[in-house]
């Protein structure tokens, strides 16, 4: 068996199933004293194009990803340890926009490591704290989906080969967390986050595209391409967000569009 038969999915079920993982279920570690860690590398040529990203733009996104796991937590973050592996011939002026774009997100950098690379790798780790961390299986039947802002950036981006900044939803995670039953953010695609729910919360999501907020320019199949960093909610009641869908008993996910079924792909990370 190899990694892209596997999947990502498949291979954290296994870490799980024979006890070399635990607590993985979620966007971030919660501890018992309230600290959150989450951590996500971006390596070039996978998941960044150098002449399609400015440096100061890489250092937000690398941290952008990052806080965007605090905001699914519902955390303050208070620093991030940065990993940087690069090439030798790397110009240090490079390097120091790539920081000032950390730096742009208000949170500082605290700790990390360089290391030598044949291509550039950014690895990352936020450090936060919260009062309640909802996760992703508490979802129940009659509860709504909402999204804290439209979709299809990152995809409508990449088709101009392009990249955009993500958005940072601290605030509104902070907001959603003190009362949703379940809250993530949106990385690898409206279809396959929303079954990370579905298939902790052992229920069906019915999400019904019409109603998902799209940004200028954006397509429905974009909604596929991931990377949006806004955050999805199972909440019960109305928010200030757009409503998307519901839950219902059941389980995966079904996407309609005016009523009839659609289908959407999604990021696979050893493919």
């Amino acid at each position: 068996m190899r990694l892209s038969e596997l999947g990502e999915l498949g291979l954290l079920a296994e870490l799980e199933r024979r006890g070399l993982a635990e607590r993985i279920e979620h966007d971030a570690a919660a501890f018992a004293d309230g600290v959150v860690v989450t951590q996500d590398a971006l390596v070039e040529g996978v998941h960044f194009r150098l002449d399609w990203i400015s440096w100061r733009d890489l250092g937000w996104r690398a941290a952008a990803v990052n806080l965007s796991d605090l905001a699914a937590s519902g955390a303050d973050p208070d620093g991030l340890v940065v990993t940087l592996a690069a090439p030798g011939d790397t110009d240090v002026d490079d390097v120091l926009e790539l920081y000032a774009g950390l730096a742009e997100t208000g949170v500082p950098v605290v700790g990390g490591d360089t290391t030598r690379a044949e291509q550039l790798v950014l690895s990352v780790t936020a450090v936060g704290r919260s009062q309640r961390v909802p996760g992703r299986a508490g979802a129940q039947p009659g509860d709504g989906l909402v999204v804290t802002g439209p979709l299809g950036a990152a995809g409508a981006a990449f088709r101009r080969e392009a990249f955009v900044r993500p958005p940072l939803r601290l605030v509104e995670g902070k907001e959603l967390a003190a009362h949703a039953h379940a809250l993530l953010d949106l990385s690898d695609g409206l279809a396959v986050d929303a079954a990370h729910v579905a298939a902790r919360s052992q229920c069906r999501l019915v999400i019904e595209l019409e109603r998902v907020p799209l940004v200028d320019g954006a397509e429905l199949d974009d909604l596929g391409f991931g990377e949006d960093y806004e955050l999805l909610a199972a909440v019960a009641g109305t928010t200030r967000f757009a409503e998307i869908g519901r839950c219902e008993a059941g389980e995966g996910v079904v996407l309609t569009l005016d009523g009839r079924p659609y289908e959407l792909g999604g990021w696979e990370h050893f493919r």
